[in-house]
């Protein structure tokens, strides 16, 4: 299919700390790809590298044949290339003093120039394949943190991004919230787009990812197949992440 997504040698600094430590990565055409390690260990900063929201100190982002070099005073292709992309963050980050149809309808009609009455007929299909259409009118406060999420990933669609970068997107909710909001991002994989997804969320990754990337201390240190990484991971500290996460459970049929 050809690369959507090319890290390449991607550093990043923060307070004297490497933060990231020449990360490259590709990502192709509709893959999906989880992004798994222990806090700290650069998946999160790695994600906002790719939209610039967090841009690294050095290296090349390439996001649909547009490339992007880190360090440079380049406002013009950043700008092109954060168009290319949509992300859900793991606190919903939605327009407090605006309704779920005018969160979801903003970017479109305001950054994109879009037709308002097309982006809302857009917004309501969205909505009615996650069930909260009839939410249109609501506003943040009064929806549930998993509603909140389905929400801000209807936004990113809304957007009709290259790719859609999801930062720990459950993390922020109640256990029994999860199980839609990670529903509702299969349908989306099953769209075909392309998503980086970092989560803690491992049977989920198992399911739902095309390949999977264990990041430790900045690096890269294991990546492949999630029947390779998370099955049968080859290097010792993947493995004793996965275990420590998981416990006992490590290694039976429910993960396997």
């Amino acid at each position: 299919m050809g690369a959507m997504v090319e890290l390449n040698d991607i550093h990043k600094n923060l307070g004297g700390k490497a933060i990231l430590n020449g990360v490259s990565l590709k990502v192709d055409k509709g893959e999906v790809v989880v992004i798994l390690g222990p806090s700290g260990g650069g998946k999160t900063t790695l994600l906002r590298t790719i939209n610039f929201l967090n841009p690294a100190d050095s290296g090349t982002v390439t996001i649909d044949g547009l490339t992007v070099e880190s360090g440079k005073k380049q406002n013009a292709k950043v700008l092109e290339l954060r168009r290319r992309t949509a992300m859900v963050f793991q606190n919903y980050n939605l327009f407090k003093n605006k309704t779920v149809l005018d969160n979801i309808t903003e970017g479109p009609v305001t950054v994109q120039k879009k037709n308002r009455k097309e982006a809302e007929e857009k917004a309501m299909e969205l909505l009615k394949k996650v069930h909260l259409e009839d939410k249109k009118d609501s506003y943040p406060s009064e929806l549930s943190g998993g509603q909140q999420q389905r929400v801000s990933i209807c936004r990113a669609l809304a957007l009709k991004p290259k790719v859609i970068l999801f930062d720990e997107p459950t993390s922020a909710l109640d256990p029994e919230l999860v199980g839609g909001v990670l529903a509702t991002i299969r349908d989306v994989a099953a769209t075909g787009i392309t998503m980086i997804i970092v989560t803690h969320e491992i049977k989920f990754a198992r399911e739902v990812a095309d390949k999977v990337v264990f990041m430790e201390g900045g690096k890269v240190v294991e990546e492949g197949p999630p029947q390779q990484v998370i099955d049968q991971p080859k290097n010792q500290r993947t493995r004793q992440f996965l275990c420590s996460l998981l416990g006992e459970d490590y290694g039976t049929d429910y993960y396997i």
